[in-house]
C-alpha cells in the first residue's frame, strides 16, 4: 500500500527551532550518558558488560528526523541534522569529551544522511515502512562508525583520550567464555536497544503524524 503524495510545507525559522533544539539535547544527552554502563544485574548478568544509558535515550533523534523528513521534505530535515549536528559537537566537547564529540559528531552525520536517504525512497509506501526501515539500516551505520571510533584501540593513536574499562576483555555479551573488549558487548547490547526503541517509537510518531500531517482531501486529493 502507497500513501498518496504531499507536498512538503514551507520551512520556516520558527518551525525549524524546536526540531534543532530537539535533536541538539538528544545528542548531547546521549553523548553524556554513553559514558556510564548501566549498573545493574538481571538474572545474573552484569548489565554494565552490557548497556551504556545512552543506548536508551538516542534513538529518539530518528524520531526528530523523520518527523521533519514527513512533514518537510528531506531539504528541510539535513537541515535539521546540519545544524543539530554542529551545535551538539560543539556542547559535547564541552560536556562529554573531544573523542566522544568526534566519534559521535561522524556517527550522527553519515547515519542521519543515510537515514533521510533511505527514508525518502520508501516515504510513498505504508506510514511504518519508512521510519522501521530506515532507522534501522542507520542504527547499523552508527553504532559501528560510534563505538569504533569512542572506544577501539585503533583509534586511540588518533583520537586519544582512552577508556580503559571500554578496552578491558570481559565475556562477550556478559555470557559467553569468549573474552572481547568490553565496548564491543556495549555496541551489541546499544543496537539491540535501538531496535527495541526505535520500534516502540512507531506509536508517537503514528500519533504525531495525525497532528502534523491531516489527511489530504479534495484538490489536493485529486492531484495525490
Amino acid at each position: 500500500m502507497t500513501q498518496p503524495r504531499f507536498a512538503p510545507a514551507p520551512f520556516t525559522l520558527a518551525q525549524a527551532a524546536p526540531a534543532v533544539l530537539a535533536m541538539a539535547v538528544v545528542v548531547v544527552a546521549s553523548n553524556i550518558l554513553v559514558q556510564y554502563p548501566l549498573d545493574a544485574t538481571l538474572g545474573g548478568l552484569n548489565l554494565a558488560d552490557l548497556l551504556t544509558w545512552g543506548a536508551f535515550t538516542y534513538p529518539a533523534a530518528f524520531l526528530v528526523t523523520d518527523l521533519t523528513n514527513r512533514r518537510f521534505g528531506p531539504s528541510a530535515a539535513r537541515k535539521v541534522v546540519l545544524v543539530g549536528f554542529a551545535l551538539a559537537v560543539l556542547l559535547s566537547i564541552w560536556l562529554a569529551t573531544p573523542r566522544i564529540a568526534v566519534a559521535s559528531g561522524s556517527a550522527f552525520l553519515m547515519a542521519h544522511l543515510l537515514d533521510i536517504a533511505v527514508f525518502d525512497r520508501l516515504r510513498r509506501f505504508t506510514w511504518w515502512l519508512a521510519p522501521a526501515v530506515s532507522s534501522t539500516l542507520a542504527s547499523i551505520l552508527d553504532t559501528v562508525l560510534f563505538f569504533g571510533l569512542a572506544f577501539s584501540l585503533a583509534a586511540t593513536p588518533l583520537l586519544g583520550y582512552g577508556d580503559e574499562f571500554a578496552t578491558s576483555a570481559a565475556p562477550f555479551l556478559g555470557v559467553f567464555s569468549l573474552e572481547l573488549p568490553r565496548w564491543l558487548s556495549w555496541a551489541a547490547g546499544d543496537f539491540t536497544v535501538k531496535l527495541l526503541v526505535a520500534a516502540a517509537l512507531l506509536v508517537p510518531y503514528r500519533l504525531m503524524l495525525a497532528v502534523l500531517i491531516p489527511a489530504p482531501t479534495g484538490e489536493t486529493a485529486n492531484r495525490a
